[in-house]
């Protein structure tokens, strides 16, 4: 049974553009899909443990991964293998309690240390041959729910899941 999820930030919980104001802050802007969001929250609330892993730092991230409940979100990582073994260990978990959902060539050394890998529709090509599943929706447009609900599917949880919200 999947227990932690582990979720990429640019191209993954967002189309991956990077938006730069022009003013003295340099502010950054990203955008987030809300049934994404919800998902994850959903998760959370099932007991489950997501984290965020990010090569970027941005507290915008911060602060999203914190609204929706994420357990760890570590930003800056050059190196996503050794940062999921820190949270498996931490976690007391084996390899395949762990589904990762990337984009990218960055994502690869996570994408080893897990039992499950997913990755948006709209995935680097270079990926494909390290995950088990090709998601349907592109990052940023619902490829985590998508994700997160087939997890779910799989993990016998999905009228939990929807208990959620209806009871």
């Amino acid at each position: 049974m999947i227990k932690l999820i582990v979720l990429d930030v640019d191209g993954t919980l967002t189309d991956g553009a990077i938006t730069y104001l022009d003013d003295e802050n340099g502010t950054e802007l990203k955008s987030f899909d809300v049934k994404d969001g919800m998902a994850i929250a959903a998760w959370n609330r099932l007991g489950l443990t997501s984290a965020i892993i990010t090569g970027r730092t941005s507290d915008i991230v911060e602060k999203r991964g914190k609204e929706l409940g994420c357990k760890y979100v570590l930003q800056g990582v050059w190196d996503k293998g050794e940062a999921l073994r820190e949270i498996i260990t931490k976690e007391a978990l084996s390899k395949d309690e762990v589904a990762v959902v990337g984009d990218d060539l960055n994502d690869i050394k996570m994408f080893n240390e897990s039992g499950l890998s997913l990755a948006p529709y709209d995935c680097s090509p270079r990926i494909k041959k390290y995950i088990h599943k090709v998601l349907e929706h592109s990052g940023g447009k619902g490829a985590v729910r998508e994700a997160i609900e087939y997890i779910l599917e799989r993990n016998g949880l999905t009228e939990k899941f929807i208990e959620i919200y209806t009871k």
